[in-house]
C-alpha cells in the first residue's frame, strides 16, 4: 500500500512540475493549430491570381507562314542526358538507379548516335554539367558528328522549385555554363530546366545569362516568345509536353509495359497532326531509357517513317529558334 502511495505521489509531483514548466505546451500547440489552407488561391483577388496566372506567359505566337526550303513540319528530337545525376542530387546512390543512370553513357548515347547517323538527322543533347564532368567522353562524341547541338540542363538536375533558393540557383547556372562551355569549346545557347521545374527566378535569370531560347515550358504546341511579368523577354520558347516525353512511358513502367509500339502510335499520331498543322515537333527522350536496343530500334523507325513523308525539316532546337526569331509569324 505504501508503494502505490508513493507511485501515486509521484506521478502528482510529475505533473504538476510539467504544469509549471509547459512540458505539455507543444502537444496543445499542435492539437490547436488550425490546418494550413489547401486553397489559398479562394483568398487572393484577380489582380492577384492574374499576376501569378502570367508571371510565365505567351508575349507572341512564333509560328511560322513556312519553314526553310518550303517544308511543311519541323522536327527537333532532344535527348536529356541526365545519367545518374538526380540520383546524386537527391544523395540516395543505390546501386539500382546508379548503374541505370550509367547505362545513358555507356550503352544508351552510343547507340542513340548510331541510329541518328543511320538516318543523318540532327538531335539537341540537354546535359546536366556534373553528368558532363563524370563522363567527359559524352561532348566529343556528340561533337564529332558535326551535326548536332549541347544544351544547358542545370548543375546536378536540381529541382528549382524545391531549392526556391535565388542565390544558389544561379551560382548553380553559373556554374554549369562556366563547365559546358569549356567542355564544349562554346557557350551554349539552349536551357532546359531539370525536370522542366523552374522557380520564379528561372526566366529571369536564363535571359540575364543571354540564352536563345528555353524548352521547359507548354503553353503551346508551337514556338512562342516567353513573357515574364507581363514584359516580353525576347526568349524563344521551344515548348515540351509530357505526352511527347520518354520518360513517363519507360520511366514509369519500370521496364515493364507499354511496348515500344503502342508509344510510337502517340509519336506517330502526334507527328501526323504536326504535319496537318504545318507545325512544330519536340520529342524528348532520354538515353538510359530509349538507348536500349528495343526502344532504339523503335525510334529508328520512328525517324525513317518521319522521313518518308515529303517536306519534314529536321533541325536542331538552336536552328529552330533562330529561324522562329527573324522570320516573320503566319
Amino acid at each position: 500500500m505504501k508503494k502505490i502511495a508513493c507511485s501515486i505521489s509521484g506521478v502528482a509531483a510529475l505533473l504538476g512540475a510539467c504544469l509549471l514548466t509547459g512540458c505539455t505546451s507543444n502537444t496543445t500547440t499542435a492539437q490547436t493549430r488550425p490546418p494550413a489552407n489547401p486553397f489559398p488561391g479562394i483568398s487572393m483577388g484577380l489582380d492577384e491570381l492574374k499576376a501569378k496566372y502570367q508571371h510565365l506567359y505567351v508575349a507572341r505566337r512564333l509560328k511560322p507562314k513556312k519553314w526553310p526550303n518550303g517544308a511543311r513540319v519541323a522536327v527537333a528530337l532532344s535527348f536529356d542526358i541526365d545519367n545518374a545525376s538526380t540520383t546524386l542530387a537527391r544523395g540516395t546512390p543505390g546501386s539500382e538507379p546508379m548503374s541505370r543512370g550509367q547505362y545513358g553513357a555507356i550503352d544508351g548515347l552510343p547507340r542513340i548516335l548510331s541510329v541518328l547517323d543511320k538516318e543523318n538527322v540532327p538531335a539537341s543533347f540537354f546535359i546536366p554539367a556534373v553528368s558532363a564532368a563524370l563522363n567527359p567522353e559524352m561532348i566529343p562524341a556528340i561533337q564529332s558528328k558535326k551535326r548536332h547541338e549541347i544544351g544547358i540542363h542545370g548543375w546536378i538536375h536540381e529541382n528549382l522549385t524545391e531549392l526556391n533558393d535565388e542565390a544558389k540557383e544561379q551560382e548553380l547556372l553559373n556554374k554549369s555554363i562556366d563547365l559546358l562551355t569549356k567542355s564544349m569549346g562554346k557557350k551554349p545557347v539552349g536551357y532546359r530546366a531539370p525536370s522542366w521545374a523552374m522557380s520564379q527566378y528561372t526566366i529571369k535569370q536564363v535571359k540575364e545569362a543571354g540564352f536563345l531560347y528555353d524548352s521547359s515550358l507548354m503553353a503551346s504546341d508551337d514556338a512562342y516568345e516567353i513573357s515574364l511579368d507581363g514584359q516580353p523577354t525576347g526568349l524563344v520558347e521551344l515548348p515540351i509536353e509530357r505526352i511527347l516525353d520518354d520518360a513517363p512511358y519507360f520511366g514509369a513502367a519500370n521496364g515493364s509495359l507499354p511496348a515500344p509500339d503502342l508509344v510510337d502510335k502517340i509519336y506517330r499520331d502526334e507527328f501526323d497532326v504536326a504535319y496537318q498543322e504545318g507545325g512544330l515537333y519536340v520529342l524528348t527522350m532520354h538515353p538510359f531509357y530509349t538507348g536500349h536496343r528495343s526502344r532504339a530500334l523503335w525510334l529508328d523507325k520512328l525517324i525513317a517513317y518521319m522521313k518518308s513523308k515529303p517536306g519534314v525539316w529536321f533541325a536542331t532546337h538552336e536552328d529552330v529558334a533562330k529561324y522562329v526569331k527573324t522570320t516573320p509569324a503566319g
